[in-house]
């Protein structure tokens, strides 16, 4: 049989595999399977642009088909996995077919966590992680007169940012105490909370929901754990994602808190990778594992598994980075900085052009900034590279970041 590789997920890690692998001279079979039907895309645009203006689905592909066919890349949509047999080493899919392997990269992605609360499953609920579910939430924001999102993470902040831009009344309710607090420093939480207020967005911190009621069969209502009725007419959760980690644990491989893989991210399997958001890997200098959802991560990711596939092996040590914009403030974040325990701010927030250096002691773990872009790629670079730097050096302003990188 030919060095057959088997994909299991068509987004941006699943996709990129196969791109880095023909890239990279492998000839043999590559089979891309995903379980939408519809063309692979990008998810990151749905809460940015594609809410705010009408946008072209076709904008949205990963690559045209004609690039897959091209490189004899057989991609099936509308497909699942429903089984892995690691002694035979193949899968059965949803109709009733079965696909061998030499290598399976699993890259299923994650799911939209849901709503636990009476009245959750009402018509009309918003979800935004699909292309679907982008465009039932783009055909109803336009109109819309008021809108309540439940969660104050990234999707929730871009949804709301999207929803005013739109004229709407917006109100986001959130458990914990501040915005985006999973991934962001105090300050830089403190700086979108008041962003947001500027923008007429109404932030309620530290508020549960304890129903969802309904008008005409409809989700209409958010009730708060404090009592409080919010009607709006649009109501969007967005309270975060879990790892599709099913197919891995139900074939025996290890899970936790996603699909657990070394640093090179290889299974328990050496005949299974796993990739992108469903995978947890270690991280240099860190005890534990990690679990990131970003588009860096899935094409990295990507690009190691095909490098290790051709003969090219190497551990995976890229810094993460991410970002997000919302009323114009575009937000970068490079590195991790869960467990720091001291930032200093380097520009003016006022000015809205600054960043956060986000310590551990004196060793620096990741740098979130606010249109300061060339204090974003400087951060890459000093990560990448190990560089030393102080906290005074970082809050100084004429210090030159590009240049530490370089020493």
């Amino acid at each position: 049989m030919a060095h057959r590789v088997v994909i299991v997920g068509a987004g941006q890690a699943g996709v990129e595999t196969a791109v880095a692998l023909r890239s990279k001279g492998f000839n043999d079979p590559i089979v891309i399977i995903g379980d939408e039907d519809c063309a692979p895309y990008q998810r990151p645009p749905l809460s940015k642009e594609f809410l705010k203006t009408a946008t072209d689905s076709d904008d949205l592909v990963l690559r045209p088909g004609a690039y897959f066919d091209r490189n004899n890349i057989e991609l099936r949509c509308g497909r699942k996995v429903t089984a892995i047999d690691r002694d035979r080493q193949r899968v059965a899919l949803d109709d009733g077919g079965t696909l061998d392997y030499q290598h399976l990269v699993l890259a299923t992605g994650t799911r939209n966590r849901q709503l636990q609360v009476t009245g959750a499953d009402l018509r009309g609920l918003h979800y935004l992680r699909t292309l679907d579910e982008a465009h039932a939430l783009t055909a109803r924001l336009p109109a819309c007169g008021s809108v309540v999102v439940i969660g104050a993470g990234f999707i929730g902040l871009e949804v709301a940012a999207a929803a005013r831009m739109h004229g709407a009344q917006v109100t986001v309710v959130e458990a914990a105490g501040r915005p985006m607090g999973r991934a962001l420093s105090a300050p830089m939480s403190d700086y979108f909370a008041e962003l947001h207020r500027s923008q007429g967005v109404r932030l309620m911190f530290n508020t549960g929901v304890y129903e969802i009621a309904e008008k005409a069969g409809a989700a209409a209502t958010v009730v708060t754990d404090t009592g409080e009725r919010i009607d709006a007419e649009v109501i969007v959760v967005g309270i975060g994602v879990i790892p599709n980690t099913e197919l891995a644990a139900a074939a025996g491989l290890a899970v936790d808190n996603g699909i657990v893989v070394d640093t090179q991210l290889r299974t328990v399997d050496p005949h299974i990778s796993a990739i992108g958001d469903c995978a947890s890997f270690p991280v240099p200098d860190s005890a534990g594992l990690v679990r990131l959802e970003s588009v860096q991560n899935a094409v990295d990711h990507a690009r190691c598994v095909a490098a290790r596939l051709t003969g090219q092996a190497c551990d995976y040590d890229k810094v993460p980075w991410f970002w997000t914009e919302q009323f114009g403030a575009k937000l970068q974040m490079a590195g991790l900085v869960t467990g720091h325990d001291r930032t200093v701010v380097r520009g003016d927030p006022a000015h809205g052009s600054f960043s956060v250096f986000c310590f551990h002691g004196d060793t620096l773990l990741g740098v979130e900034s606010v249109n300061a872009a060339r204090d974003h790629m400087a951060a890459r670079k000093l990560l990448a590279a190990g560089c030393r730097i102080s906290p005074d050096d970082a809050s100084d302003s004429t210090v030159d970041l590009k240049g530490l990188s370089t020493h």
